[in-house]
């Protein structure tokens, strides 16, 4: 029987409330400055100060405004480390803009194809509301961003720069995906009338065309050929004629991307260690590399980041950004705020319970550019955001090692970090597919 709260239960809420002098002093200091500035704890400022024994120099913090691509963004800021050691480039960002195009395209076909592959079930079904809750979005993973550039490579940013649409996607992404919608209606109509396999692919490339002619109006049209030319730090002039989005990447990064693998710590029931993960309806590029990651315990995950930071390499990594952190010092430690003390409440969750009852998931994309070892063991890690320089040190964050256990949910590595073990294991086609809402196919 459904009870409803009495009058006599809520006096005597009242009652005991106002009995605590501890209460009544958190509720003047709360209402007067809210929870989080009445509850920081300036011990933890302190312990994570921005000196580490590991620090790579990464040069300025990139700015992706008001727009979702965090994961582009931090994974092309590894590239651009690269680039920036090797070629010595004065002030090289790569084109966030010529992938967010791609990017966008081939979600569009990875919607349709969805679409198409669903239309046997009734709308009202879990997959095809999923598919309609949201068409497509800013977010993305590392695997996704690797099938981009395989495909079309990339371009520095003076050859694609940013426009009003990639810096502030929303007005983009409402009007692309009100489209997305129309379109799954047409499509699923096609085939409930009985149309042709050809038929439906024929109706389907005439809607990308559209879904192109969208992009191009809102980010410019991607380049297939240009001319770069730039001044490395000694102040020399080069110019580099005829290239592509491929053959750039290949001159000026070159690394090869299958070298690499996504690991995650996710400490739940269904997700044994030491297994290989995918996500049903998660990615862009159909056909292109999919989205895989290799489950591992924590300790694990962290000697894998260490190692490729230790040959002086950044480490991309994902999550959850807004869990014990602030914007405004960059710091990310499970103390930095004492809610619980100041409110009077509980909520300690485990990592694993976190997960399974929707109070954390993946939500942010950055790049680990140093650690600090004490008896080589980590105590905090030094972040390279992508907020510009306006937050933290210049735009750099620090993360204790308390909150990397807690809230960090994926690193991307060489392969050859692995132990033969764990290579054997990612090698292997035996891959455990997960439903598309897991919280491990969120998008940072």
């Amino acid at each position: 029987m459904v009870k409803s709260i009495s009058n006599e239960q809520i006096k005597h809420m009242e009652q005991t409330y106002l009995a605590n002098r501890e209460h009544l002093l958190s509720q003047r200091t709360v209402m007067k400055n809210g929870i989080l500035a009445s509850s920081e704890n300036q011990k933890a400022v302190v312990e994570n100060n921005p000196v580490f024994s590991i620090d790579l120099d990464t040069g300025n913090v990139t700015n992706q405004k008001q727009s979702g691509r965090c994961w582009m963004f931090a994974a092309l800021n590894t590239f651009r480390h690269d680039v920036l050691n090797n070629h010595h480039i004065k002030d090289f960002e790569l084109s966030q803009n010529y992938t967010f195009f791609w990017d966008k395209f081939e979600k569009a076909n990875y919607f349709y194809e969805n679409i198409i592959k669903t239309s046997n079930q009734e709308l009202t079904s879990r997959e095809v509301a999923f598919l309609l809750a949201t068409p497509q979005q800013d977010g993305g993973q590392w695997d996704m961003l690797v099938a981009i550039i395989q495909k079309y490579g990339i371009v520095p940013k003076t050859i694609m720069p940013e426009t009003k649409s990639s810096s502030s996607s929303r007005e983009l992404n409402t009007y692309l995906n009100k489209k997305l919608r129309k379109d799954a209606l047409t499509l699923r109509t096609l085939i409930a009338n009985g149309s042709s396999e050809s038929e439906v692919e024929t109706r389907k490339v005439e809607l990308l065309q559209e879904i192109y002619n969208l992009l191009s109006t809102s980010l410019g049209t991607p380049p297939t050929e240009f001319d770069y030319s730039y001044y490395d730090n000694d102040g020399n002039y080069h110019l580099e004629q005829g290239l592509t989005p491929t053959s750039f990447y290949d001159k000026f990064v070159g690394t090869d991307l299958d070298d690499y693998v996504s690991i995650i710590n996710a400490p739940t029931k269904d997700k044994p260690y030491n297994q290989v993960y995918t996500v049903d309806m998660l990615g862009n590029v159909v056909g292109g590399k999919e989205v895989r990651h290799l489950n591992v315990d924590i300790e694990t995950f962290k000697n894998l980041a260490i190692a490729q930071l230790k040959d002086g390499e950044s480490v991309w990594f994902g999550c959850d950004v807004g869990q014990s952190s602030t914007r405004d010092t960059g710091i990310m430690a499970t103390n930095i705020y004492s809610v619980q003390d100041t409110l009077d409440i509980n909520y300690d969750m485990s990592k694993a319970e976190r997960l399974d009852y929707g109070e954390s998931l993946m939500t942010h994309a950055m790049v680990l550019t140093g650690v600090n070892l004490i008896n080589d063991k980590p105590t905090k890690w030094k972040v390279e955001n992508s907020w510009g320089d306006k937050v933290g040190t210049k735009g750099y964050f620090v993360m204790s090692d308390d909150w990397m256990s807690e809230y960090t949910y994926q690193v991307v590595v060489n392969k050859k970090y692995l132990s033969d073990n764990l290579k054997e294991v990612v090698e292997k086609d035996d891959v455990t597919v997960l439903a598309p809402w897991d919280p491990m196919g969120a998008l940072a």
